[in-house]
């Protein structure tokens, strides 16, 4: 009888930690990227299916992003307008309120919940296809996965990223505005007119930059993650739970990226 056995890699199956797994994992994630990059403009394209995955990612993350959007405006305006009280700057209240929601808090509430919910549908799908072994049937038929399944996902998630943004951004607005005329008792013809105060168009082309930035990379991290599932349901389970923390990581340093870069590149108003 034989007594050899397969051997192992180190740090993958003996239970030991390579310090090299999250550099390949890291390459092999970027790697991905860049073919999803390639096949963007390649033809045909998949137009039913991107019409199909944009509505599927659109009607789990539409709610669930205008209810948050509500309570972080509210935040927000009740923690300005208590701040600008104190300094006697009521007057900036809205000004104040649209900058905090149009920059920072619109993108982020859209990345956490096309991250959170439209990115676990799509890696729940996608690797249940994998485990299926779909994705292997389409490459033996010389179909391209990525192609025909991964680029229809990343631009439907692209799009409602940007469409959500803007819906995020008019909710926050209102919200700041109810709480902080009836509740905190300021006034409404100041609240509107301090907008263009310290706002600029430069301020929304931004915000709905870093949404189509972040829409980017949740569809590519939720689609790399499906398609490399293995294990099983588990694996599956285990593949989307790892994706959504991925591509919170990823989002929040891109974000902080993107912000420094835009206030290098542009200046504030009346500055």
């Amino acid at each position: 009888m034989s007594t050899s056995e397969e051997p192992k890699a180190p740090g993958l199956l003996d239970g030991r930690f390579s310090p090299t797994r999250p550099l390949a994992a890291s390459g092999n994630l970027f790697a991905f990227a860049l073919d999803v990059l390639k096949a963007l403009p390649k033809r045909p394209f998949q137009l039913r299916e991107f019409i199909q995955q944009a509505w599927f990612v659109a009607s789990v993350t539409i709610i669930p992003t205008a209810l948050v959007a509500i309570p972080f405006g509210a935040v927000i305006a009740l923690q300005l307008g208590s701040l600008t009280r104190q300094l006697g700057a009521q007057s900036f209240t809205g000004s104040a309120s649209v900058l905090a929601v149009l920059r920072e808090a619109s993108p982020i509430v859209t990345a956490l919940l096309i991250a959170g919910a439209g990115g676990s549908a799509i890696c729940a799908d996608l690797g249940a296809r994998k485990i299926r072994d779909e994705i292997d049937a389409m490459e033996v038929l010389g179909i391209s996965p990525i192609q025909r399944l991964v680029v229809p996902r990343v631009l439907a998630a692209m799009l409602v990223a940007v469409l959500l943004n803007g819906l995020v951004s008019v909710v926050g607005v209102a919200g700041g505005y109810f709480f902080n005329v009836v509740l905190q008792g300021g006034t409404p013809g100041a609240y509107l007119s301090s907008f263009s105060a310290l706002a600029q168009i430069e301020d929304f082309w931004a915000s709905e930059t870093k949404a189509l930035v972040f829409g980017l990379i949740a569809g590519i991290v939720a689609s790399y993650k499906g398609l490399n599932a293995g294990g099983g349901p588990k694996g599956v389970g285990d593949a989307v739970n790892q994706s959504v923390v991925i591509t919170f990581i990823l989002l929040f340093a891109v974000n902080l990226v993107m912000t420094a870069i835009y206030f290098q590149l542009v200046p504030p108003k009346g500055s």
